[in-house]
């Protein structure tokens, strides 16, 4: 008898597994397909959200999100004229990551080129690499049928003239004469004293909703396909040769069919170095909601990092999301799912707490 109710129960336990399974798959289901960004930036997703209706592939939904907003110029920082260089000159990077097979295309520094989420496919499809940069990126583009153009526009040129006017204020630079925060360069080194190296100058550049960097873009179809993207003009008036967190893997984007994925925006010189969005996909891999996975990612930043600012979105594969955000009072991102179509959503923003590296025990 003892044997028997032992095998009853066993069974019992077994078919209510199978039932929670089950009830996990009907509410991805109607949660998904899904398509995430960075930002209030609509026309991106809604191009997103039409690509992935029509093909039912989420790489082909990244990449006319992010083409959208390369063509748009989103808020002047994605694609051509927007973020000049200390030489005036726009350059473009981008990052597109597929969450199956785990490989990656992406340029950075890419010259005169206009679709620099385009030329990141090329990078994923055509060739073993995971990022080209710089004007060798532009020549891999023109044999991939991209045509070269000046990415400068008279907005950019007036932007970057008003800089020089100003003493090239703000700038990147520290440690150097002559000194960088009253007069343009070239500069040259100073010699290096014990501590003062830092990163104090960093906060007088602005960042927020004109000068933040990047579109970020998740997709997943009804399949449980997760692409994750990036496309960036980059950091404005940065030094020329410059490149942030978009595309670099695990700093941009990350995305992982088997827990989700996540992108990042915002000061990429500081997110570059902790990983954020890699963080967030392996919080979601021990089990964190995207919500506490966003927001340990981001803890780890400013406890090092007081004043910065930057977001993330992250979603797991089933389609549940959320966002973490500091810097800023609150954080916009745009999202279509399941039966829901283009929206945009707000995430209140963190207050500068404790999470400072020597408060830690």
């Amino acid at each position: 008898m003892k044997l028997q109710h032992l095998k009853k129960t066993n069974y019992i336990v077994f078919l209510l597994y199978i039932l929670i399974l089950c009830l996990k798959e009907i509410r991805a289901e109607q949660k998904l397909p899904l398509v995430i960004n960075t930002w209030a930036f609509e026309e991106a997703n809604i191009a997103a959200w039409e690509a992935l209706q029509n093909t039912g592939r989420s790489i082909d939904a990244v990449i006319a999100g992010c083409g959208k907003c390369e063509e748009l110029q989103c808020d002047g920082t994605v694609g051509y004229g927007g973020s000049p260089d200390e030489n005036g000159e726009t350059t473009l990077d981008a990052m597109l990551m597929d969450g199956e097979t785990m490989n990656i295309g992406a340029v950075a520094g890419l010259r005169q080129i206009k679709n620099a989420i385009g030329v990141a496919r090329n990078v994923l499809e055509n060739t073993r690499h995971t990022l080209l940069v710089g004007d060798s990126a532009s020549n891999f583009a023109e044999m991939m049928g991209f045509q070269r153009e000046s990415l400068t526009t008279p907005n950019s040129r007036a932007i970057w003239e008003e800089w020089r006017k100003s003493k090239c204020q703000p700038n990147f630079w520290q440690n150097v004469r002559p000194n960088p925060s009253k007069q343009c360069g070239p500069y040259k080194p100073l010699p290096l004293i014990l501590g003062n190296l830092h990163d104090s100058q960093r906060y007088d550049l602005e960042f927020g909703p004109w000068n933040h960097d990047t579109i970020g873009m998740i997709a997943i179809n009804t399949e449980g396909s997760i692409y994750a993207g990036t496309s960036t003009n980059g950091a404005r008036h940065k030094i020329p040769g410059r490149v942030g967190d978009s595309p670099i893997p695990g700093a941009g984007a990350y995305a992982d069919n088997e827990v989700g994925a996540a992108v990042a925006t915002g000061d990429g010189d500081v997110m570059m170095r902790f990983l954020p969005a890699l963080i967030a996909v392996e919080g979601l891999r021990m089990g964190r909601s995207p919500a506490e996975a966003a927001q340990n990612a981001i803890n780890r930043i400013v406890r090092y990092y007081p004043e910065f600012s930057g977001a993330l979105v992250v979603t797991d594969r089933y389609g549940n999301y959320s966002a973490a955000c500091m810097g800023m009072e609150k954080f916009p991102f745009s999202i279509a799912n399941g039966a829901r179509n283009t929206r945009v959503e707000y995430k209140i923003c963190a207050e500068e707490t404790i999470y400072r590296k020597h408060e830690l025990k």
